[in-house]
């Protein structure tokens, strides 16, 4: 098999290729090596590849495969790391130069939840992938790094916090990655680069060292197919004492069923949703959208009535919860900065430090005014889902804009979250959050739909994506810059 098809296949994929003994771990992991050695120069997707860990690891998987004594169903897939995540004998930067030059590239010495689970389940861990300081914002850029580009249009930003492992998973470079979403890092991302993300319920994935930005901060898959993303999410959610809050594995496998399984059993009929009942709104009665984004996404809900399910588009009538959001946000990105020392602040990224000096000075009562929102947002969400399984939007209201800049030129604030109204705000419940590739703009760029459900009810978000992505084939081109652009060999 030529090393650019393998780039191209899904996880499920390529350990179905190993089974069959048509392809084997090392060579997807030398291909993966490869394309990254070849295309990485122009996204910057890695800021830290481990040639010598990842063929190791492909040897060690080859072998299992060889005895017949697999770990799973993505055992031997080459897979990346976002670097927020400890990785034992990689170093881990944040996106930042304080921590680089304060660790002076010191790696660590345990793995956290999500990498320990990774590792456990077989994954090949190729490297890590480049994150805005502290994975602060909704794009990729840091003063560590430079800037993160989009395989679609390397002008463009490929979204963030997690940019490089959606860069990286749509550009061939490893079919999948781990990233955080505390204000819909993974979903933005994943709705400018054509990708598949999940947020799940806040707990499902354990986490630490835990966020400085708290409750609001999930772990989360980042794949090409809803499959894929389901069978990630089976090994993900192994337990972890080292996060309190987190939930047991029965929180949203109570019947003792798993992703994978839910996603391939919903795909055994012609009418696969049918009794699933679907709100739509299209702005959450405070967004505006690019008419080329409610176009594609209006085609994917049509497809989700030709499914089966009951569609409805309603009106929620929200006020946006942007200044609550803002307060509980930034109180973390202020505690992220202050244990650096005197200066620190002079030393990061300029539009971090511009926001602070915006939003700083936090009194308590601000912060409980900020957390009575939360709550009365999550009574008014979840009261939605006594009607309705999943409720539908657009995960961005925009498409991809220019690489380097935190929000679209012109703008009307310098706010990330005033671009992206529909991800936080599902933070702020704690309920799972799926997107979907669902078409491109005129201009060829990706567009995202996002599946939200109730909390805990992740498997049947999984599910309705699984069922959507059927009806979508072909609706979302592969990206300019791929492991498979032989222009770019």
């Amino acid at each position: 098999m030529d090393s650019s098809d393998i780039c191209d296949l899904s996880a499920l994929e390529l350990t179905d290729a190993y089974r069959a003994g048509t392809l084997s771990p090392v060579e997807a992991a030398d291909a993966v090596l490869d394309a990254i050695d070849r295309i990485d120069g122009s996204l910057s997707a890695f800021c830290v590849v481990d040639q010598d860990g990842a063929r190791a690891s492909a040897k060690d998987a080859q072998q299992r495969y060889r005895d017949g004594r697999t770990l799973g169903p993505l055992d031997g897939v080459p897979t990346s790391i976002k670097d927020v995540f400890l990785t034992a004998g990689l170093p881990t930067y944040r996106g930042s130069t304080l921590i680089a030059a304060a660790d002076d590239g010191v790696a660590a010495t345990v793995d956290a939840p999500v990498t320990a689970a990774t590792v456990e389940a077989g994954c090949v861990v190729v490297g890590k992938t480049t994150t805005p300081e502290f994975a602060w914002k909704g794009v990729t850029d840091s003063l560590l790094v430079g800037v993160t580009r989009n395989p679609y249009d390397p002008d463009r930003t490929p979204g963030g916090s997690s940019g490089g492992s959606a860069a990286a998973v749509a550009a061939g470079l490893g079919p999948l990655s781990t990233g955080t979403d505390a204000g819909g890092s993974v979903r933005i991302p994943a709705a400018f680069t054509g990708t598949v993300a999940l947020k799940p319920t806040y707990g499902v994935i354990p986490m630490f060292p835990s966020s400085p930005f708290g409750t609001l901060a999930h772990a989360g898959p980042m794949t090409r197919t809803v499959t894929d993303t389901a069978a990630f999410m089976d090994e993900l959610i192994r337990p972890d004492s080292r996060d309190w809050s987190a939930v047991p594995r029965s929180a949203t496998c109570p019947d003792g069923e798993g992703f994978l399984t839910t996603a391939l059993d919903g795909l055994r009929s012609d009418t696969p949703l049918a009794g699933v009942r679907v709100a739509y709104s299209r702005n959450l009665g405070f967004g505006v959208n690019d008419p080329d984004v409610e176009r594609e996404v209006d085609a994917a809900v049509a497809a989700l009535a030709d499914l089966g399910a009951r569609v409805d588009e309603i009106d929620l009538g929200l006020s946006d919860p942007v200044d609550a959001f803002h307060v509980l946000w930034f109180a973390g990105a202020a505690a992220v900065v202050k244990p650096l020392g005197d200066g620190a602040i002079d030393r990061i990224d300029p539009t971090l430090r511009d926001a602070l000096s915006r939003y700083h000075d936090f009194t308590a009562q601000d912060y409980l005014d900020a957390v009575a929102e939360r709550m009365a947002l999550g009574v008014r969400l979840g009261a939605v889902h006594h009607t309705y399984d999943v409720l539908v939007t657009p995960t961005t209201p925009i498409p991809a804009f220019a690489a380097g800049a935190d929000v679209p030129p012109g703008w009307h604030s310098p706010d990330w979250t005033s671009w992206t109204p529909y991800t936080y705000l599902f933070n702020m419940t704690q309920q799972p959050a799926l997107s979907v590739p669902c078409g491109m703009t005129d201009t060829g760029l990706p567009v995202g739909i996002q599946l939200v459900g109730a909390r805990f009810a992740d498997r049947t978000v999984v599910r309705t994506g699984a069922a959507l992505e059927t009806r979508l084939v072909g609706r979302t081109a592969r990206p300019r810059v791929h492991a498979c652009s032989q222009a770019l060999a």
